[in-house]
């Protein structure tokens, strides 16, 4: 069985790095999806579409025990990759830069050492292969066209590369945080650079809305509350002597729940809307929420951190990492609906796989394969051992 068990991982490796080379943006994943489908197949695992490019599979699916639901999501970035990887992407502009490619990796493992014992498993389990997690809302979607149906509990992983390798993060409640993108656009009276007086300069009150809004963070809200506001764009295209008649800002927020939200929104909105006016122009502000709070419900985070120190030992929690972490999942959509919970897992081993998540030059852990692969088996119901 140990030979059987490297074999599985082996491939997985290999799989993993295939993946990588042929991203896919979300909703896109075409290839992906038919890489997972024909691999399922392969393996004698029932599937099903589900939302367009995701999957649905199952295994023991007639059990009358506990139905558990395992997640992998499948998409990519719109990022170049700088890496120079003997895996790097084919496609120009487009990049596993988050590490989807090993979590689906990762899953396609779980689910052919798990077929192998299928016999063995005490209820049915769903493998839910998710598109569009990068902010297309993903998760809803597989929900709707019944990711969930007749699941009682659901788990899933995200590597990070913040993190020492191999440990942990899996609070109780609140693991990563909510989200949210705004654009404020700028409307001022364009002219010539020369005649500043007969203009009305969006580019300035943008400047100055930028600088007004840093500040709602560190004076508007209590120093308590985790929150974040970045203004991540300014956009005014103009030749050097014109001064332009509309500037654009974007941003992002993180949230750790909805009050928070609503309250940080209701200042953007009025910060920009009066500062623009003291600059004698004016503001549309059109902000767009993305995904809340994921927050795991206690007794399955419980369990998925004691099997974690039962497979790497008492010391794998990372208990020093301040959560919640301010990024943000769309897994979020799971746990809503039923128990679950949700991991961060540290993939800096000090060999190149420190570069953050959404970087040019990141790349994915492989030595996480096999680590989180024994977490899956065992959360599905398997004894360890069988996988060492």
């Amino acid at each position: 069985m140990p030979t059987q068990w490297q074999d599985i991982m082996t491939s997985a490796t290999a799989l993993r790095r295939e993946l990588h080379q042929h991203p896919e943006l979300g909703w896109q994943e075409v290839r992906t999806a038919e890489r997972i489908r024909t691999t399922l197949s392969s393996l004698n695992i029932p599937w099903r579409a589900c939302a367009g490019t995701g999957t649905l599979a199952w295994l023991n699916r007639n059990s009358s025990g506990r139905h558990l639901a395992l997640r992998g999501d499948i998409d990519a970035l719109p990022i170049q990759e700088k890496t120079a990887s003997d895996w790097a992407s084919r496609n120009d502009g487009c990049m596993h830069a988050c590490g989807h490619d090993g979590h689906t990796a990762t899953l396609l493992a779980s689910a052919q050492w798990l077929k192998l014992h299928e016999a063995q498993l005490p209820g049915p389990l769903t493998l839910i292969f998710q598109p569009a997690e990068e902010g297309g809302h993903g998760a809803r979607e597989m929900i709707r066209d019944g990711a969930l149906d007749g699941v009682d509990e659901i788990y899933g992983w995200h590597n990070w590369p913040a993190i020492p390798f191999g440990k942990l993060v899996c609070p109780d409640d609140i693991v990563m945080c909510g989200n949210g993108i705004f654009t404020i656009t700028v409307n001022g009276e364009g002219g010539h650079a020369s005649q500043p007086e007969l203009c009305r300069d969006p580019v300035l009150a943008a400047s100055a809305i930028t600088l007004a809004l840093q500040q709602i963070i560190s004076r508007r809200l209590p120093p308590q509350r985790a929150a974040v506001l970045s203004v991540t764009s300014i956009e005014a295209p103009s030749a050097a002597t014109v001064i332009p008649a509309q500037a654009r800002l974007g941003g992002s927020i993180r949230i750790p729940d909805e009050e928070s939200r609503k309250h940080l929104n209701q200042l953007i909105i009025e910060i920009a809307s009066q500062t623009a006016q003291s600059y004698g122009v004016s503001c549309e502000v059109d902000i767009e929420p993305r995904y809340q709070a994921t927050i795991n419900h206690p007794q399955p985070a419980q369990r998925l951190r004691k099997l974690w120190q039962q497979l790497h030992g008492e010391q794998a929690l990372a208990k020093d990492i301040a959560v919640p972490i301010m990024a943000s999942e769309d897994f979020s959509y799971y746990l809503r609906e039923i128990p679950g919970a949700f991991a961060l897992i540290g993939a800096d081993d000090g060999r190149n796989h420190s570069k953050p998540c959404h970087s040019a030059h990141y790349d994915f852990n492989d030595r996480l394969i096999p680590m989180v692969s024994r977490l899956y088996a065992g959360l599905a119901g398997l004894t360890t051992d069988s996988s060492n």
